[in-house]
C-alpha cells in the first residue's frame, strides 16, 4: 500500500518525457511517476496525445494504477473554461473523486528578451500557465472541499530572481505564486492545503535552453552547490508525494524551493 493508494490526482503537462539515459525528462512526467509508485490514480493533461497515451502505457504496466490521459491545451482566444471543465467531468465520471491537483504545466518563449517580446509570446506563457491554474483551481474547487485535498503549483526560481530573458514566464510564474498564497488563505478552512514549488530539475526542456541560450542559461541558472541539478522524479516528484501524504503535509501558503535536491523553505 502506498502513500497515496486510492486517491486520484491531476497532473496538468503529464506526458511522458524521456533523457537519453532513460531517466524522467520532464517535471510532470517526473511527478507522475513518484505518485504512480505510491498508487495514485492519475489524470494527465498535456498538448500531446502521443506523450499522454505513453504515458497511460507505462505507468499503468508498472504499477498498476489507472490513467486517463486527456489533450487539452489552454491558450489564447480558446473556451478554455469549457476544456477545463471537462477535464474535470472525465475525472469525477471516472474515479469519483479528486484529491490531488498539480498545476504544472507552462509553455513559454524563454530567452526573449523584454523589449522585442511579442503579444503572441506573452499570451503563450501567461495562458498555458497561469490561466490554467486559475481555471483549474476553480473547477476543482468543490472536489478538493470533499477530499480536504491538496493543490500544488509551480512557480520559478528564475522568476523571483528576474531571470534574463524570462519576462512572460516570470510574470506567469510570479502571478502563479501569488494566486497560491490567496488560495491558501481562503481555502484553509475548507481544509485544502496549498503550496507552490519552485524547482531547479534536469529536463529536456532546460537542455534544449542550454543549447539554444548558453550565456542566458549560464547566467540564469548557475550549477548548485550540490554540483548537479535536481530528479524530476526522485526529488521534486518526491516532494510533491510528500506534500499531499495525508500523515505530513506543508503548512499551506508556503513557497518551497527545490534546488540540486535540497528542500528549502525562504
Amino acid at each position: 500500500m502506498g502513500h497515496l493508494t486510492g486517491k486520484t490526482a491531476i497532473i496538468t503537462g503529464g506526458g511522458r518525457t524521456v533523457l537519453a539515459d532513460g531517466r524522467c525528462g520532464s517535471i510532470g512526467y517526473g511527478i507522475a511517476t513518484a505518485y504512480a509508485k505510491e498508487g495514485c490514480n492519475l489524470v494527465l493533461t498535456g498538448r500531446d496525445e502521443q506523450k499522454l497515451l505513453d504515458a497511460k502505457e507505462e505507468l499503468e504496466r508498472l504499477y498498476g494504477i489507472q490513467v486517463l490521459p486527456i489533450t487539452a491545451n489552454i491558450r489564447s482566444g480558446a473556451d478554455n473554461e469549457a476544456i477545463v471543465d471537462d477535464v474535470i467531468k472525465q475525472t469525477v465520471d471516472k474515479f469519483g473523486r479528486i484529491d490531488v491537483l498539480i498545476n504544472n504545466a507552462q509553455a513559454s518563449e524563454a530567452g526573449v528578451p523584454l523589449a522585442v517580446h511579442t503579444t503572441e509570446q506573452f499570451d503563450l506563457a501567461i495562458y498555458s500557465g497561469l490561466y490554467a491554474a486559475f481555471y483549474y483551481m476553480k473547477a476543482c474547487y468543490p472536489y478538493l472541499v470533499e477530499t480536504q485535498g491538496t493543490v500544488i503549483n509551480f512557480a520559478s526560481s528564475a522568476a523571483m530572481s528576474g531571470g534574463l530573458g524570462q519576462a512572460a514566464n516570470g510574470a506567469a510564474k510570479e502571478g502563479i505564486r501569488a494566486l497560491s498564497r490567496v488560495a491558501a488563505t481562503e481555502w484553509a478552512e475548507d481544509g485544502i492545503n496549498v503550496n507552490s514549488i519552485c524547482p531547479l530539475a534536469w529536463t529536456v526542456q532546460l537542455e534544449k535552453y542550454k543549447k539554444a541560450y548558453p550565456e542566458s542559461f549560464k547566467k540564469n541558472w548557475p550549477t548548485p552547490p550540490m554540483k548537479r541539478f535536481g530528479d524530476p522524479e526522485l526529488e521534486i516528484g518526491r516532494v510533491c508525494v510528500q506534500i499531499a501524504n495525508p500523515d505530513f503535509k506543508y503548512m499551506t501558503g508556503e513557497t518551497i524551493m527545490l534546488e540540486g535536491g535540497m528542500s528549502l523553505r525562504p
